[in-house]
């Protein structure tokens, strides 16, 4: 059984990445919090009594139904039939992330230079941009395995699909990502 301050330890740990990752689904920061907040209480509403070793898992499915419904209700208010990409902000200043940038301002010690900090932020920039572009499994897949770093089975449970079917969408998105940024001349 978690502990209050465990399960509030553990929201706080998951926040930023569960944000990010709404974030790459949804590509609006307010409907993303929307998203990961709700999530958040379904977990403590519902599996705060839950065993701490639980919590990522149902955290991560929550999050995904949540995301789910989230395009349900878009669906149904618009009345018709809309895809991911329809979503994407046509202003690129729309993509800038606070989180990250203050990530990289706490990372750095104050040895790297100005350039180094800025090519790194752009090349961060373009790397979120090719992710933000691949397919919704394939994206999804993506993000669980090297993002949130989960075995191929948890993510398999938490997609609700098979442990090959990870393996397929998580080969094609890195195929993907590769060539993208490879003509984009971002070498990793």
């Amino acid at each position: 059984m978690a502990t209050e301050l465990e399960l509030s330890d553990f929201l706080k740990s998951v926040e930023k990445r569960a944000f990010k990752r709404s974030l790459y689904h949804v590509r609006n920061e307010e409907s993303a919090l929307d998203i990961v907040q709700d999530s958040m209480m379904k977990l403590a509403e519902h599996y705060g009594d839950k065993p701490i070793e639980e919590l990522p898992m149902l955290f991560q499915r929550i999050l995904s139904n949540c995301t789910l419904d989230w395009f349900r209700r878009q669906k149904t208010q618009k009345g018709v039939f809309s895809n991911f990409s329809d979503f994407a902000t046509s202003d690129e200043d729309g993509n800038f992330d606070i989180l990250e940038t203050l990530e990289l301002e706490n990372d750095s010690d104050g040895t790297e230079s100005a350039e180094s900090v800025t090519s790194r932020a752009q090349i961060f920039r373009e790397i979120e941009k090719e992710i933000q572009e691949l397919p919704a499994r394939q994206r999804e897949a993506f993000l669980m395995r090297y993002w949130e770093e989960f075995d191929v089975a948890e993510t398999a449970t938490a997609m609700g699909c098979s442990e090959g079917s990870v393996k397929t969408h998580c080969s094609r998105a890195v195929a993907a990502l590769a060539k993208a940024l490879k003509a984009r001349g971002i070498q990793l």
